[in-house]
């Protein structure tokens, strides 16, 4: 993996700046620690509402409450001055994305591969990567936004956005991908997701801002941020140890299974984000909305694909193996993705987009 380093003027401590480090021995935890003590992670495993998982949904917003602390609501009415981050975010994760991802899923499993994966477990997977490619992020690119330092307010309209397309497009797209007209979406598991991830973190961070604004201005925030931004990391790892756990028995039974899954992902998600990325530079977007736009469409949402793939195929389903391959595929390759961005900031407008 590579490393997030980044100039001093970016504001990471050593700690951030080695974070890709701290991310592989936490994928090694929880491989060693699932396969150690699989009751442990099966009980948590079991402690869910709706296909969410409660541990995972309390560290997920341990990592987003720092960034939502930065939401300037005040700022929200102006950013439709600017539309041009928007429209990248829309085009590539609902006209492009979705239609790659089961193209590539196509090529390799049902072409590439054919020999080495049988034909009806190459269909399973390739509903899975399928299924990861129709859902982008809702709650993990906030990690990512404010590793590159992203406008916290412009990320929280894309990803708003994103979710209220998500909730009319979702199943039509999947349905007609996978050919399937009457594919069944746990709207309790979308919901519930959005508001974990995103409301109830977002009026925590909105009445925590409203305090330090009236007691210390402006300057408080970026002292609070500041203090509770080592939290946020340390929610990612523990939530990367948890996942991984989770697997980690299924992950070290089938290993090459896992590393031809994970040939589409991975294509997919670099072509995904320098799609936008590229699009963003060519349009002359300021980096502090071109970074996380180009971030949303490359992260998926994989706790709604992991939640469908169960519903529809089953919990030891190729489909909900996939799903979970993407969770593995991820991490790494966003903190290299993050990194490349923040070495190429200079490509892009200095000036602030929505401010």
């Amino acid at each position: 993996m590579t490393d997030t380093s980044l100039p001093p003027a970016a504001g990471l401590g050593t700690f951030e700046r080695w974070l890709s480090v701290w991310v592989a021995l936490a994928i090694g935890a929880g491989l060693l620690l699932g396969n150690l003590f699989p009751g442990f992670f099966g009980t948590l495993a079991a402690l869910e509402i709706a296909s969410v998982n409660l541990p995972v949904a309390v560290l997920i917003w341990a990592m987003v409450y720092p960034m939502m602390v930065g939401v300037d609501f005040g700022a929200l009415s102006r950013v439709g001055d600017k539309p041009k981050g928007l429209v990248v975010t829309l085009v590539v994760n609902w006209l492009v994305k979705p239609f790659t991802m089961a193209a590539l899923g196509v090529l390799f499993f049902n072409h590439v591969f054919a020999g080495l994966i049988p034909p009806k477990d190459a269909q399973a997977y390739l509903a899975g990567v399928i299924l990861l490619g129709a859902a982008p992020c809702t709650a993990m690119v906030f990690v990512w936004s404010n590793l590159t330092r992203g406008d916290p307010t412009y990320t929280l309209v894309q990803v708003s956005v994103n979710d209220v397309v998500m909730v009319f497009a979702f199943a039509p797209i999947v349905a007609f991908l996978l050919g399937v007209t009457d594919i069944v979406v746990p709207w309790d598991t979308l919901l519930l997701s959005v508001g974990l991830y995103v409301m109830l973190p977002l009026l925590a961070g909105y009445l925590t801002r409203r305090s330090l604004v009236a007691r210390d201005g402006p300057a408080g925030v970026d002292a609070f941020k500041s203090r509770v931004q080592p939290f946020s990391i340390l929610g990612l790892l523990v939530t990367v140890v948890l996942l991984f756990g989770f697997q980690g028995e299924v992950i070290l039974d089938r290993p090459l299974v896992i590393a031809l899954i994970a040939v589409p992902l991975l294509i997919q998600s670099y072509g995904i984000f320098f799609l936008a990325y590229g699009a963003a530079r060519a349009w002359r977007i300021p980096f502090n909305v071109a970074a996380p736009c180009a971030l949303i469409g490359t992260s998926n949402f994989f706790e709604l694909a992991v939640a469908v793939a169960i519903s529809l195929f089953g919990l030891g389903s190729g489909a909900a193996l996939a799903t979970v391959v993407g969770v593995l595929v991820e991490v790494p390759v966003m903190l290299s993705l993050v990194a490349f961005a923040n070495r190429t900031r200079h490509w892009f407008p200095a000036e602030d987009a929505v401010r």
